[in-house]
């Protein structure tokens, strides 16, 4: 099939990126960026918006720079930009590992990182990443600039604290010192398909004991989030299996587990069990 008709606009500033959309958005209009999730269902007329705001020709939209101890990734910026390290240290290696996680490298030269922040997909590895570090969303519209922490900012599946008239500017990830611990790992069916749970770890070393510990779980439930009953089986303990397996014991208790047709709560709940403790193992 082929997108019901709409009205094509090419903003070239932030300015009137964020205009455009006041103006659209209550005639159901909607930003494109990469355009790897909303494209799809235009084609099938699943969605049939009246106007759409392509934000590919604004030049600041394509920032990726280290600044106040935070990278700071702009709307325009691929997925594909984070195949090798962007930022020093442990924060470039994490993203370098999650990036190849997503889909297929044809989508990841298109996706963007605030696209799929903004989409708000349950099994989007960037949501989950952002959910462990306790990024900073920025919003921009007419009325101004505003920073939203992640822990408000993702309301269920694919429905996030943006107002229709907003644009995700930029999202803000903050560094990681030297020698933190990172980790990750998905399960999915076949590479490329959407995971049906995966964990972050992110933890640092004292005296032999794990500190600081974060351990996000992304895909099980209708939003990714942080499991403190996880952290706090972590924090304090060796770093061996026995601290590991209560940390996935935990997290596997502790979530709400989507079902669908393919996939029961407690099949779910045993790979967020395996995705967590694989995770650890990994900053390990």
């Amino acid at each position: 099939m082929k997108p019901a008709p709409f009205q094509y606009h090419a903003p070239k500033t932030i300015e009137e990126a964020v205009a455009t959309l006041a103006r659209v958005a209550p005639d159901d209009g909607r930003v494109l960026a990469g355009g790897q999730s909303l494209v799809p269902t235009m084609a099938f007329r699943l969605a049939r918006p009246r106007h759409l705001v392509d934000i590919n020709g604004i030049a600041a939209l394509k920032r990726l720079a280290v600044e106040d101890g935070k990278l700071c990734i702009g709307a325009g910026v691929r997925h594909a930009a984070f195949h090798r390290p962007v930022a020093e240290g442990p924060l470039g290696q994490l993203l370098s590992n999650v990036v190849h996680h997503i889909a297929h490298h044809p989508i990841r030269t298109r996706g963007t990182f605030c696209g799929s922040i903004a989409h708000a997909d349950p099994a989007s590895e960037w949501c989950a990443v952002a959910a462990a570090l306790d990024a900073e969303m920025v919003a921009r519209s007419t009325r101004g600039t505003r920073i939203v922490p992640v822990a408000g900012f993702f309301q269920g599946i694919m429905t996030t604290v943006l107002a229709e008239d907003e644009l995700l500017a930029e999202v803000r990830l903050p560094l990681l010192s030297a020698g933190t611990r990172v980790g990750f790992n998905e399960f999915n069916r076949r590479a490329g398909d959407f995971a049906i749970a995966m964990a972050v770890a992110v933890f640092q070393m004292k005296d032999g004991k794990i500190a600081d510990a974060r351990l996000a779980i992304g895909g099980a439930e209708s939003s990714p989030r942080r499991i403190a009953a996880a952290e706090r089986a972590l924090n304090g303990e060796a770093p061996d299996a026995a601290a590991f397996t209560a940390a996935a014991d935990a997290a596997a208790l502790a979530v709400d587990p989507l079902e669908d047709n393919a996939n029961t709560a407690a099949y779910r709940r045993d790979i967020v069990r395996a995705v967590a403790r694989r995770a650890l193992e990994q900053a390990a």
